[in-house]
């Protein structure tokens, strides 16, 4: 339960149903604080959550009437009316949408939306300088928001198919706790009534309020209803005193909003500032998008898709179980929100929606899974969006690094998630590397290649815990040396990228911490100009290494890859690599331990040091071990031991 029931359930006497007045949950109640005591300029966005939850609402019973007539009640107009009484500064919001029962009541109302409490109100603190309220939606606490105007609120509601005696009554002043009450309510739908703080009384003006209505939710396919304004030229020439006010159930009403469907319109007659706004009533989000894509296919099917980029990554991006993005309309009647049946996990960040005119509109779940014609349309989709970032990575490269940086990490788990367009994928990847701007990633492999010589067989890369791990690693030195590219890999997700994507433009992708390297006269060094004596002394300090070291590596050997450091650590070719095999330890994975090979660099003057002979041979041996282990950014065993070692050859 959501909250805790203060005082037992009463009965009246002449047998009305319950009344009980409960506590908020702890962060609720934090949340509410932040609400009532907030200093936000941009309050008049709570009307357009409330919009938002009703228009929400009238879908919820389009789509489960289509299979139950009787939930209509014979009242099949859906709509949203908003009045205001200006006498008792009350603002009162109305749908006939699906409502809510008791139970629904106490957990839908006296919750936040569990996966973005701390989140939000984490947001809600660090936002209170900007003046700024408008991202309360995306983190599906838009009800709240009657708190930033309000100081009582009063809900009434009963779900549809109940008898009228199931309705509910909630009410609050936000300071801590609600009361909630069954009564009877004969209309069907959710009502809310707003009594506004002092210094919010201006909106009790029916004038200001339309005016929010066709800034926020003009796109809303609902009618958003409000009473029929008088003729100002018949009032003028009327010169009889005014009436009285009519009363609800004469009033007539008139549609504040345009209510049609933007995106069934052609493209040459949307401007983009009427995408932009729909694309904040479709968010939430004030920032305008960063792509816009709209397209309409005719033929065997015929759909109108919509998908929007935004510019910044939202909250919940790594919530893998949050539902994301694209909504499902067939005829304009909203289906389905299951941005899974339209748009791949890779994809969650591209919000907007699919109208089809080909499928029915009693659809089930099982059937958005299974139909051939929505595997086509999500086929489709992924396509355009891909293509339209191809474009616009080569169009305007800077706005598209800014995207990459907001949105790579899930653009690369598509290598993984999606083999069809692998390739694709691949070519909007973007890398650090050595030759690129510090941590920045704005390196494609395409760029890679083509600044490759013409000798170059491999498309070098190296993966480590941190850029800072990646870029100071030994691995680099030859290639540093010698002015050959490599790419710094740095994000978990990396490990995976280069498992499933091993060649691009017939070029390999090869870590230069596997195996052996094929760089031609990889070492210039002074090895050429030994003798046999100090190349025999060399093997011999070698094979005594090995031996002190033979429970932790698989091999000692010289390497060609090393210039300023003693040693380094690589893995075997079909090995997996120290980087891979912790991060699947991090996250409880059974990764199977595969022993290093450690490579030591005979011209380092550290190495010239040490005698076969000598009794610190072991330290020094496991010192090059541990030095390697942590200049690729791993963690030793035994620290304390480490210290210790290090101290004994200090003084020696």
């Amino acid at each position: 339960m959501s909250s805790e029931t203060k005082s037992k359930s009463k009965k009246a006497k002449t047998g009305t149903p319950a009344s009980e007045t409960r506590s908020f949950q702890a962060e609720v109640k934090q949340l509410l604080n932040l609400m009532i005591h907030s200093l936000y300029s941009n309050k008049e966005i709570f009307l357009r959550e409330l919009i938002s939850n009703a228009s929400d609402a009238c879908d919820k019973l389009r789509f489960a009437s289509l299979t139950d007539k009787n939930l209509l009640e014979n009242d099949e107009a859906l709509g949203i009316w908003i009045s205001i009484d200006q006498e008792n500064k009350t603002i009162i919001i109305r749908d006939n949408g699906i409502g809510m029962g008791y139970d629904e009541v106490v957990e839908d109302i006296g919750t936040i939306a569990r996966s973005g409490t701390r989140a939000f109100i984490e947001k809600m603190e660090a936002d209170k300088s900007s003046g700024d309220a408008d991202f309360i939606g995306q983190f599906g606490v838009g009800f709240y928001s009657c708190f930033l105007v309000g100081k009582q609120v009063t809900l009434l509601t009963r779900k549809a198919g109940t008898p009228s005696k199931s309705g509910v009554m909630w009410s609050s002043d936000g300071t801590g706790e609600y009361t909630i009450s069954s009564i009877d309510r004969p209309n069907r739908g959710t009502e809310i009534i707003i009594n506004l703080k002092d210094d919010d009384f201006q909106y009790a003006d029916e004038y200001r309020i339309r005016n929010i209505i066709e800034k926020y939710s003009d796109h809303v396919s609902i009618p958003i209803l409000m009473p029929k304004q008088p003729d100002p030229v018949a009032e003028e020439s009327d010169d009889a005193e005014k009436t009285e006010p009519r009363q609800e159930e004469g009033q007539e009403w008139d549609a504040v909003n345009k209510g049609s469907a933007l995106w069934t319109r052609p493209k040459t007659e949307i401007t983009e500032e009427e995408y932009n706004q729909f694309y904040s009533s479709l968010t939430y989000d004030s920032a305008p998008p960063a792509l816009t894509i709209h397209n309409r296919v005719e033929g065997k099917m015929d759909y109108i898709s919509l998908f929007f980029i935004p510019s910044t990554a939202p909250f919940d991006l790594w919530d893998r179980e949050q539902r994301h993005g694209i909504k499902l309309y067939v005829r304009r009647i909203f289906i389905s929100d299951d941005a899974k049946t339209l748009m791949p996990n890779y994809l969650r960040f591209v919000r907007g929606l699919v109208d089809c005119a080909d499928l029915p509109l009693n659809v089930s779940r099982e059937f958005l899974q299974q139909n051939r014609d929505i595997d086509k349309i999500r086929q489709a989709a992924v396509k355009r969006v891909l293509g339209e970032l191809k474009k616009l990575s080569k169009s305007d490269e800077d706005t598209y690094n800014k995207l990459w940086k907001e949105f790579g990490k899930a653009l690369k788990e598509g290598v993984v998630e999606d083999h069809e367009n692998r390739q694709s994928i691949a070519e909007l990847a973007r890398f650090s590397s050595t030759r690129g701007d510090g941590e920045s990633q704005t390196v494609s492999l395409d760029q890679y290649v083509d600044r490759m010589p013409m000798s170059q067989k491999h498309i070098y890369y190296l993966t480590a815990e941190s850029h800072t791990a990646a870029s100071s690693s030994p691995h680099l030195e030859i290639f540093n040396k010698k002015d050959i590219e490599v790419l710094l890999l740095s994000e978990p997700i990396d490990e995976w990228f280069v498992s499933y994507v091993s060649e691009f433009r017939d070029k390999t992708l090869k870590s230069i911490a596997k195996g052996d390297l094929e760089l031609e006269d990889a070492k210039d060094g002074e090895s050429s100009k030994k003798t046999e004596e100090e190349k025999a002394a060399e093997n011999t300090l070698v094979q005594k290494i090995k031996e002190v070291l033979d429970e932790t590596v698989k091999d000692v050997r010289f390497s060609n890859r090393l210039v300023d450091s003693p040693s380094c650590l690589i893995a075997d070719e079909t090995d997996m690599g120290g980087n891979m095999e912790r991060l699947l330890k991090a996250i409880g994975q059974n990764a199977p331990t595969a022993k290093p090979i450690l490579e030591i660099n005979p011209d380092h003057a550290l190495i010239k040091r040490m005698d076969p002979e000598s009794e610190k041979l072991e330290d020094w041996a496991k010192l090059l071990f541990d030095q390697a282990l942590l200049a690729e950014g791993a963690t030793l065993n035994n620290p304390g031991e480490f210290v210790k070692r290090v101290n004994r050859l200090l003084v020696a």
